[in-house]
C-alpha cells in the first residue's frame, strides 16, 4: 500500500497529540500521587511573652557640657573620652598667670588697708589721750575763772583746747570707719580675684564618663563653648519611638530587653522609666524611655537600639510558631495530617510573641502541624505529604 504525503502528516499529527496527552496525564498523576516535602511541628505547652517593640537611640538622663566660666587659654586637659571620673576631680585648667597676679595685688591691697587701720587705731588712742588731758585742764580752770583767780582769756583757751581734742577724736573715729570700709572692699576684691582664679580649674560635678573631647591644650575656651562632654552612668536609657496604638499597654517599671545593633543576637535587661506625653503628629509614635540596667562592654551615646517592652506573660499555654499559621482571608488556620494528606483547619489565636503564638482553640497539645519545606508559597491542601529529610 502506498502512503501519500497527506496521510503521513495526518498520522504524525495524531501521534503528537497522543504523546502530549500521555505527558499531561503522567504529570497530573505525578502531581496527584507524589508526596510534597513538609516540616512537622508538635504543639507543646510553654511560656509566652508578648512584647511591644520600639526603635530609638541610647541616651544619658544626666549629662553636662563642660565649659569654662571665664574665657582663657586651655592650659592642660587631664582626661580623655572614655575615661571614668569622680565628682570633684579636676578635668582641665586654664592659663592662670594673669589671674594669679591679680590675686597677689588684691592681697597686697588688703594688707595695706589692714596696716592703715592699725595706724588709725593708734591715732585714735592718741586723740583720746589728748581729749582726756583737755578735759582735766578744763575742769581745773573753769572754777578758777568763776572766782577770778585766773583771767577769762585763760578760761576760753581751755575751752578751745577741749573742743579741738573732741574734734580730733571724732576725726579718728571717722577715719576708722573709712578704713574698715576700705578693708571690706579689699576683701571682696580679693575674694573675686580668688574666685576667678578658682574658675581656671574645671571640676566634675558628678561621677560619670567622658564621652566626647572637643578641645586640646592651647585652644581658647569661652563660656558656653564645650571642652568635654560628661554623662552620668547611673541612668542610661533608650529613647524608643513606639506606635501610639500601644500606649494603653505600656506603663512605668514594666520589664524590657534591649538589643543593640552592634550585638543583634544578644539582649540586655531593662525596664520602662517614663513615657512621653506628646506623640509625633506625622509618624503617630510617642517616646518611651527604657532604662538599660546592664550595658554592653562597648557602648556609645546616640547608638541605635531596639527596645522590647513586655506587656503580657502567660505560662503553660499551647504554643505554635507563627510560620505554621496559614491565613484564608481573615481566618487563621494550620495544616494537619489526615492519613497521608494535609488538611487545613481553622484555629483561634491568643497572645502573640516574637516567634510563637498562643493557640486557644482548634488544636491541642501534642498534635502535629505541617508547613511546606519549600516555603509558604506552596499549597498543602489535600496534598500527599512526606517529612522532608
Amino acid at each position: 500500500m502506498q502512503l501519500n504525503w497527506e496521510t503521513i502528516r495526518w498520522w504524525g499529527w495524531r501521534s503528537l497529540q497522543a504523546a502530549i496527552f500521555v505527558v499531561v496525564v503522567a504529570a497530573g498523576l505525578y502531581w496527584y500521587f507524589a508526596a510534597v516535602p513538609v516540616i512537622e511541628h508538635q504543639i507543646e505547652a510553654g511560656k509566652l511573652v508578648a512584647e511591644v517593640m520600639g526603635t530609638g537611640t541610647l541616651e544619658a538622663r544626666v549629662k553636662s557640657t563642660m565649659s569654662p566660666k571665664i574665657a582663657g587659654r586651655v592650659h592642660e586637659i587631664f582626661v580623655d573620652q572614655g575615661d571614668h571620673v569622680k565628682a570633684g576631680q579636676t578635668l582641665f585648667t586654664l592659663d592662670d598667670a594673669e589671674l594669679q597676679q591679680q590675686v597677689e595685688i588684691a592681697e597686697a591691697t588688703l594688707a595695706f588697708w589692714k596696716a592703715s587701720l592699725d595706724r588709725l587705731l593708734a591715732d585714735h588712742d592718741q586723740a583720746n589721750a589728748v581729749l582726756e588731758g583737755a578735759k582735766k585742764d578744763y575742769e581745773r580752770i573753769q572754777p578758777l575763772v568763776a572766782t577770778n583767780t585766773i583771767t577769762l582769756d585763760e578760761g576760753e583757751k581751755s575751752t578751745e583746747r577741749l573742743r579741738i581734742a573732741e574734734a580730733g577724736v571724732s576725726r579718728s573715729v571717722a577715719a576708722q570707719v573709712e578704713g574698715r570700709k576700705q578693708i571690706t572692699t579689699a576683701e571682696r576684691s580679693l575674694a573675686y580675684s580668688e574666685a576667678r582664679l578658682a574658675d581656671t580649674q574645671v571640676i566634675a560635678p558628678f561621677d560619670g564618663l567622658i564621652v566626647k573631647r572637643y578641645r586640646d591644650p592651647g585652644d581658647i575656651g569661652v563660656p558656653g563653648s564645650p571642652i568635654l562632654m560628661l554623662v552620668s552612668t547611673q541612668e542610661i536609657w533608650v529613647s524608643a519611638w513606639v506606635d501610639e496604638t500601644e500606649m494603653s499597654r505600656i506603663h512605668p517599671n514594666q520589664p524590657a530587653r534591649v538589643a543593640f545593633r552592634s550585638e543583634s543576637d544578644k539582649s540586655y535587661q531593662g525596664k520602662v522609666s517614663r513615657l512621653g506625653r506628646e506623640a509625633d503628629r506625622e509618624t503617630r509614635e510617642f517616646v518611651v524611655d527604657v532604662q538599660v540596667i546592664t550595658l554592653p562592654e562597648n557602648w556609645a551615646v546616640g547608638q541605635r537600639a531596639e527596645a522590647y517592652i513586655e506587656v503580657e506573660r502567660k505560662t503553660a499555654v499551647p504554643l505554635l510558631p507563627a510560620k505554621f499559621v496559614f491565613w484564608r482571608e481573615s481566618t487563621p488556620g494550620v495544616y494537619c495530617r489526615v492519613g497521608n494528606r494535609a488538611s487545613w483547619r481553622a484555629v483561634k489565636l491568643g497572645l502573640r510573641g516574637a516567634e510563637n503564638v498562643e493557640v486557644s482553640d482548634g488544636v491541642t497539645v501534642g498534635e502535629i502541624v505541617l508547613m511546606p519545606a519549600a516555603g509558604k508559597n506552596v499549597s498543602l491542601e489535600n496534598q500527599r505529604v512526606a517529612v522532608a529529610p
